[in-house]
């Protein structure tokens, strides 16, 4: 699918920048302006400045004067309008038409963005296949020019599939068998110190540790401090005034 962004006589630099940002972060690069109100409008810095990096969209933008130039290739047009029409394409939200247009035949869809100060014409909607309303608030239903391109442009890009969402680092890889059983061994042992499990009487507290830390698939690095905590445990035990080397076993809880 080939995809257009097309705003009409947009009044605004900043808006053209927030539509270029709004494009790139999506993974879409084809912008065309049809009668800006600024000649240089993407060379002026407050463009370049809210396009925050998106500069090789604002590189690639045409500027158009008539809106038959900004259709050249077009097959599938979608007006976005907040306002139904008594007359013309159907209105949908975006993700109801979009995901079945992904989903046909390859065509070049263009979306159309009318004046942030007139909003679109009914002579441009008419010429569309459809006109998306974004589902907001009926109270309060304004939204900004940079704003409703992200919507859109999030709204398609997740009806052609989307970018799979990254973990900021790599999961970490768990410990082996052979370090989990020692890491058990080794709380047993602490277990019994601290005067916590019987070892005349040990019922199933290792074996419903032993399945807690199946599940929780600690990392070598956590296995260090949990070994570490269990070493804590037996150095306070003994060291506690008046208490035993060895202290006396505890019976742990009989509901283990």
């Amino acid at each position: 699918m080939r995809t257009r962004f097309i705003l009409i006589q947009t009044s605004h630099a900043g808006n053209v920048g927030a539509a270029a940002r709004a494009m790139k972060t999506m993974g879409f690069d084809d912008l065309v302006l049809v009668a800006p109100r600024w000649a240089n409008v993407l060379r002026r810095e407050e463009t370049i400045q809210r396009a925050s990096g998106a500069l090789d969209v604002l590189d690639n933008a045409r500027i158009v004067e008539t809106l038959d130039e900004a259709l050249d290739g077009v097959t599938h047009l979608c007006a976005t309008a907040m306002i139904p029409r008594d007359f013309g394409p159907p209105t949908r939200t975006p993700r109801e038409h979009l995901e079945p247009l992904a989903g046909g035949e390859a065509q070049h869809v263009a979306f159309l963005f009318g004046s942030e100060r007139f909003g679109m014409r009914n002579e441009d909607v008419y010429r569309c296949n459809v006109a998306l309303s974004i589902p907001t608030d009926p109270k309060f239903g304004s939204l900004n020019l940079g704003a409703a391109i992200q919507v859109i442009a999030y709204e398609w890009r997740l009806a052609l599939g989307g970018y799979g969402v990254r973990d900021a680092a790599p999961a970490p890889a768990a410990a082996d068998a052979r370090a989990v059983a020692g890491m058990l061994d080794h709380w047993e042992r602490s277990l019994v110190d601290i005067g916590f499990l019987d070892p005349e009487a040990p019922k199933k507290l290792m074996p419903r540790l032993q399945q807690l830390f199946n599940r929780a698939r600690p990392t070598p690095e956590e296995i260090h401090i949990l070994r570490g905590i269990a070493k804590a445990m037996t150095e306070a035990a003994q060291g506690r005034p008046g208490a035993p080397k060895t202290p006396s076993a505890v019976r742990e809880d009989p509901a283990a």
